[in-house]
């Protein structure tokens, strides 16, 4: 199934949104195309909502797309393509590939408990803490990122933090350290870079609710992902995207989301943005509720 990329607060019309061609005299008389490609779809709502239009425009143009405007120009048999990728340029933390520097130290800590509250980590990565520069208030907790020293080069999970160290720094657990500089060191320099997470490559991203999640309060956490996650939003009873609150500890938790189903707009450190529908609430927090769509490489 393709995956759903969509920058804007127009997904409460996207499942029924064609794209609809228009003839040259209908094209004189509307001015709804805002991508100018010569028809009407879901994304020139979206530029309209960001144009600042008039509501009254912007309900004529969501009451076309879901059929219900008569006046407007007949949908045709084939609808638009939406982009694959969509950028939200806001959100850029740094370009793909940027390497790193600083001290490898390492600890006997990681696969329970870390700050990023990832429990169960599965035992087959390589564990590592982060300075809390990089770590940015969560922004990087389940980075996958590849770290090298001076013998060699391993992948590992971000799941918990380094309060001492300084930007650039990592605490890799104890069964790695070797596997990139002499244990009996302590302290080496390392690069880092961030790279796609591998259990992402052939599944979605999913979701896990923090313990006493109600539909009138919610914590919810987004795993598998390809890349870190910047941002989540739900869209609300009106159709609008609104931003979920990030804790340090790696959930975005609300007071107003409801009892669900969601629609959540995600965006990752590459400001790369999915939108993923129909994701239920639960109030089982051992629960890990699959997604439908991943992040692009």
């Amino acid at each position: 199934m393709k995956r759903t990329f969509l920058s804007a607060a127009a997904a409460a019309v996207l499942a029924a949104a064609g794209a609809f061609m228009l003839c040259a005299s209908a094209a004189e008389k509307i001015t709804f195309d805002f991508d100018n490609d010569g028809r009407l779809s879901v994304y020139d709502l979206i530029l309209a909502r960001q144009n600042g239009e008039s509501a009254e425009d912007l309900r004529l143009l969501s009451d076309f797309l879901l059929g219900k405007d008569p006046d407007f120009p007949e949908e045709t048999t084939e609808p638009t393509t939406p982009p694959d990728v969509v950028i939200d340029e806001s959100c850029i933390l740094e370009p793909k590939g940027t390497v790193h520097t600083g001290d490898g130290t390492y600890y006997g800590g990681g696969y329970e408990g870390g700050c990023a509250m990832l429990d169960p980590v599965d035992p087959r990565y390589y564990v590592v803490a982060m300075n809390l520069a990089d770590y940015n208030g969560s922004q990087l907790a389940g980075a996958y990122i590849e770290v090298t020293g001076e013998l060699g080069t391993i992948n590992m999970l971000v799941t918990d933090l380094l309060p001492e160290g300084k930007k650039g720094d990592l605490d890799l657990n104890v069964d790695a350290f070797p596997l990139i500089a002499p244990a009996i060191k302590g302290r080496v320099p390392v690069s880092w870079k961030i790279i796609p997470l591998d259990t992402a490559e052939n599944a979605p991203v999913c979701y896990k609710y923090k313990e006493g999640t109600t539909q009138y309060w919610c914590g919810v956490q987004v795993r598998n992902h390809r890349y870190p996650i910047t941002k989540l939003e739900y869209l609300d009873s009106n159709g609008v995207f609104q931003e979920i609150g990030r804790r340090d500890y790696n959930y975005f938790e609300s007071d107003k989301m409801g009892a669900g189903p969601f629609t959540f707009r995600i965006t990752d450190i590459y400001g790369q943005v999915i939108v993923d529908e129909d994701i239920p609430l639960s109030t089982d927090d051992t629960e890990i509720i699959q997604g439908h769509v991943q992040f692009p490489e």
